[in-house]
């Protein structure tokens, strides 16, 4: 049997990492700039989080929601002790479009509207709810598009608000800093603008914060920085370090019905170990902090390269933005280098850099020295 074949893939096998390493089948050793998407956020095969999840499925590694789990409980508790933020209620499942898609039922169900207004050049998700609200129609089968979904401009509170006027919509979703679409940030008067808003017309705000949440932006949630209060926020890469869970945070004001929502494997033992190892970790080592401040030395460095027009992001969800398209300069750091980058679907001049939290100076500065290299 083959694979279905729909990715483009670099002829490298990882098959061990360590910190900011991955190593290949033939030995050969790489510098992760990328955390596979943004997911590692604690460094590969973090000895902490290898142990709570060793441990934990030598115990019990799975059973279904139909019975007590106390380590859900225990991970709500420390997520909300990590991240400051209160008055909320956790929905475990498994990844980003899950838990997009649930934020996206639990404001029609709490509103009783069925439309959603999105962004130019969001992405949240390939299933079939959150494909309807993600700018690439390439990614759309026919079945996706008979959703209710207007997408708008950023920055357009005018539209905005006309749209919202008409009664029919559920919820706002956006990205605070994009990810696949290039990093771009709306102001804080626009965010707080559609709180405003959102409140006048009864329909939900959803923060999907998959990608830029837990410390990924020096905050540990993006909108944080933005002085808004969402009232759903989605979450997942950063949130196992590679194990698969994602959740939604739930405003207290809606309320829970037996029966709303549900899923096979969200929050079972296995992956609530890993969350609560990388809430821990992100904790005792102040990766955080570690984020924000890294981002000015990335600024720093940049600025000593010509070839780079525009630094783009916080903390370290960074882009690097050039006057040319990258998919060439990104091959060279890779198996010239053995660096890993991303890129950016909606900006083809975009370098995405989605490291681990626990990166130091000297990692950049090796990407730094090789960059220039690769330029030259």
């Amino acid at each position: 049997m083959q694979l279905f074949d729909v990715y483009p893939l670099y002829d490298i096998t990882p098959v061990k990492g360590k910190g900011a390493y991955v190593f290949d089948k033939e030995g050969n050793k790489y510098l992760d700039l990328y955390g596979g998407h943004a997911v590692i956020s604690i460094g590969h095969s973090h000895p902490a989080y290898v142990n709570s999840v060793t441990n934990q499925v030598a115990q019990l590694g799975f059973y279904s929601n139909s019975i007590k789990n106390p380590l859900q409980q225990e991970l709500a508790n420390k997520l909300e002790k990590v991240s400051g933020i209160k008055d909320y209620n956790l929905f475990l499942c498994n990844s980003g479009a899950e838990a997009n898609e649930n934020a996206l039922k639990v404001a029609s169900f709490y509103t009783g509207k069925d439309r959603v207004i999105y962004f130019d050049n969001a992405f949240h998700g390939r299933t079939s709810g959150v494909v309807a609200v993600t700018d690439n129609d390439n990614i759309k089968a026919p079945f996706n598009q008979n959703h209710k979904a207007t997408k708008l401009a950023l920055e357009d509170t005018e539209t905005l608000e006309e749209e919202l006027k008409k009664g029919d919509v559920a919820a706002v979703i956006f990205e605070v800093i994009q990810g696949v679409g290039g990093l771009d940030e709306a102001s804080s008067a626009f965010y707080k603008k559609i709180a405003e808003l959102c409140k006048q017309y009864q329909s939900a705000i959803i923060a999907d914060e998959v990608q830029s949440g837990y410390g990924r932006t020096g905050d540990f949630f993006a909108y944080q920085k933005h002085g808004i209060r969402p009232d759903i926020i989605s979450i997942a890469k950063g949130m196992g370090n590679g194990f698969p869970i994602g959740g939604v945070l739930i405003d207290k004001a809606i309320e829970a019905k037996t029966g709303m929502l549900g899923t096979t494997f969200g929050g079972n033992h296995l992956a609530c170990a890993a969350g609560i190892s990388v809430l821990e970790i992100i904790e005792k080592d102040n990766l955080v902090e570690n984020a924000g401040k890294l981002f000015k030395y990335v600024e720093e460095k940049a600025s000593e390269i010509s070839q780079i027009k525009k630094v783009k992001g916080r903390g370290l969800m960074i882009g690097l933005e050039f006057d040319f398209p990258i998919a060439q300069l990104r091959k060279d750091l890779l198996y010239k280098h053995q660096i890993f980058t991303g890129a950016a679907a909606a900006n083809k001049n975009l370098l995405r850099i989605l490291p681990p939290l626990n990166l130091q100076k000297q990692h950049f500065d090796t990407f730094f020295k090789a960059l220039k290299i690769a330029l030259d």
